[in-house]
């Protein structure tokens, strides 16, 4: 019995557990939408390829089921490429189904005609094309395979002709999804034992790869009177209801992780792969233990790295080491979170001069008025900040932005394929003004797929942080300004609930109105354009740039932009 190609395909990714595919439609694709439209995958109508790869991307991570989204051959499937490259570093079960002209007139430079191997080469775990009929049940199941083990995107070049070719080869090949328990030898436990036991001053530094260990990272802090500081993208795993706590590190962590980190003698890295080699401690032993062994000592050189999942090595590294009663280390590291959450919180509560409104003070009422088990996302920028600072995590919450990446406009698009893979979660958006208006499109995809998202628009009416960036090298700002429409305007023609706001006495009831509304609904926020995102440690080579900045703004005759800012941080 022969099956037409686009069906084999169809069927196998929804065997594999494919449950949305997100894309635009269009010629080369018309045989594979209407697969897909006869099958349970459901079909996300977006408006830009880009908005669906995120979606996609965020689907995956959240649900951590294989997740598709297809294009059109040129133009529609190179669209994918920025969000494929977020899903990748992210490490994201992606498949992207890249529809390509048809085989006779590949290599002749036909109209739309893209070399896909090329170009999504370095974004991708698995690439290739379906050369004939014959190879595409086989083809699709290894690229399906490839993107669930390797974690990350696949991409399946399907040339149009061979999509609507019949396949007769019925060798019942199928995706196989398996999750091995990986840990360290037992030499390697003892070597970690023996060094963790010869330290006085330990610290926990935990990171994405925490999930799904959070039990064992608890016990072995109490075991060790050990702090516990965590990336931004452990915020998920490792904040909520953890007494060890001491928050993040690096740019956008506070005082008291910063100095647990830099003052420990012995570091236990788990599942933490973070990037900014001066926030690592200088002299100290630091024992590494990653799922991925390409990341063990690449930021920073380590005294021992050992492979495992954290919660198998942890739970056969417990019973090797001794329970320690009191540690001075660990309760000064704990006083010290205390202090800086209280004077956080205090700043964060408060409104800005003459009723401004700070982009903390809106992060920290979004946290307030929340569900318990809603998700947040942020674009990457000071929402993103502020949404790490300042959103306290519960047991279900979750937190998402592009924090490897580093790319715009991820916001509203996550968010959209966070509330395609939970529609009966609560979903806000924490968007940039400058994020959110380059796939501005995208919000009439919560329209029409009917997504009731909640987007909230901070509106400082600039590219916030790359100014921050420009002050801190000495520049008065360059090609940073934005000028703005009336967003709530903007949403309300587009057809779902909108208002603006900009005095901080009316944003606690505005926020309770966007998240009572049943639909999407989208909030703008004018908000204080001079707030900085202060780091915990400031580098001379920022200060310097900072007063440098202070003094060419005063002769060009914007002191009083220097006056603002003094104000509004101050």
């Amino acid at each position: 019995m022969s099956e037409k190609v686009a069906r084999v395909i169809v069927d196998t990714l929804q065997s594999a557990g494919v449950r949305h595919c997100y894309g635009i439609v269009g010629d080369t694709l018309n045989v594979i939408a209407e697969c897909i439209a006869e099958s349970d995958i459901s079909w996300v109508h977006m408006r830009h390829e880009e908005a669906g790869a995120f979606a996609a991307s965020a689907e995956a991570v959240l649900t951590d089921n294989l997740t598709a989204m297809a294009g059109t051959c040129g133009p529609g499937s190179l669209h994918f490429i920025n969000g494929l490259y977020e899903a990748y570093r992210n490490r994201a079960p992606v498949i992207l189904l890249a529809t390509q002209i048809v085989t006779s007139e590949l290599g002749f430079r036909f109209i739309q005609e893209v070399e896909f191997k090329t170009v999504f080469s370095d974004c991708s775990v698995f690439c290739d094309m379906i050369y004939t009929p014959e190879q595409a049940l086989r083809k699709t199941v290894l690229a399906c395979q490839t993107a669930i083990a390797k974690r990350g995107p696949a991409v399946l070049i399907v040339p149009v002709d061979v999509a609507k070719a019949k396949m007769h080869d019925t060798t019942p090949f199928r995706v196989h999804r398996t999750r091995p328990v990986i840990r360290p030898n037992d030499a390697e436990l003892n070597q970690m034992a023996a060094l963790i036991e010869a330290g006085g001053k330990i610290a926990i530094y935990g990171g994405s790869g925490c999930q799904g260990a959070r039990e064992q990272i608890l016990a072995l802090a109490d075991l060790l009177k050990a702090p516990i500081a965590h990336t931004s993208r452990a915020k998920d795993f490792l904040e909520y209801d953890n007494p060890h706590n001491v928050g993040m590190t690096g740019l956008l962590g506070n005082d008291a992780g910063f100095h647990t980190v830099s003052n420990c003698d012995t570091l236990i890295m788990l599942g933490a792969d973070f990037a900014w080699r001066q926030f690592y401690p200088a002299n100290a032993t630091i024992v590494q233990v990653d799922l991925e062994p390409t990341h063990l000592g690449q930021r920073h050189p380590v005294s021992l790295a050992v492979t495992g999942d954290i919660a198998a090595t942890l739970d056969a590294l417990i019973p090797r080491l001794a329970p320690r009663a009191e540690s001075r280390f660990y309760d000064h590291a704990i006083q010290r979170h205390r202090d800086v959450l209280a004077a956080q919180e205090a700043k964060a509560g408060a409104p800005g001069p003459h009723e401004a409104i700070p982009g903390k003070l809106v992060a920290t009422m979004l946290s307030r008025a929340a569900s318990a088990d809603a998700l947040f996302v942020a674009d990457d920028g000071t929402p993103a900040v502020w949404m790490l600072r300042h959103v306290a995590l519960k047991e279900k919450r979750r937190t998402f932005a592009s924090l490897l990446h580093g790319t715009m406009a991820s916001g509203l698009a996550s968010a959209l394929g966070l509330q395609t893979a939970q529609p009966g979660r609560q979903v806000i958006a924490m968007c940039g003004d400058g994020g959110f208006t380059m796939l501005l499109g995208d919000l009439l995809t919560a329209v029409q797929e009917e997504l009731p998202v909640k987007v909230v628009v901070f509106d400082n009416g600039k590219l916030g942080f790359v100014e921050i960036e420009q002050k801190t090298e000495g520049i008065v700002s360059l090609y940073t300004d934005l000028k703005n429409p009336d967003f709530g305007a903007v949403a309300r023609a587009m057809g779902l609930w909108g208002a603006k706001v900009d005095q901080a006495s009316e944003l606690e009831g505005a926020i309770a109105s966007l998240l009572a509304e049943p639909g999407p609904a989208l909030l703008h926020v004018k908000v204080e354009p001079m707030e900085l995102v202060i780091p915990p440690f400031i580098d001379p080579g920022a200060a310097t740039g900072m007063a440098l900045y202070s003094a060419r703004a005063v002769l060009q005759g914007k002191g009083h932009d220097v006056l603002e800012m003094i104000s509004e941080n101050l």
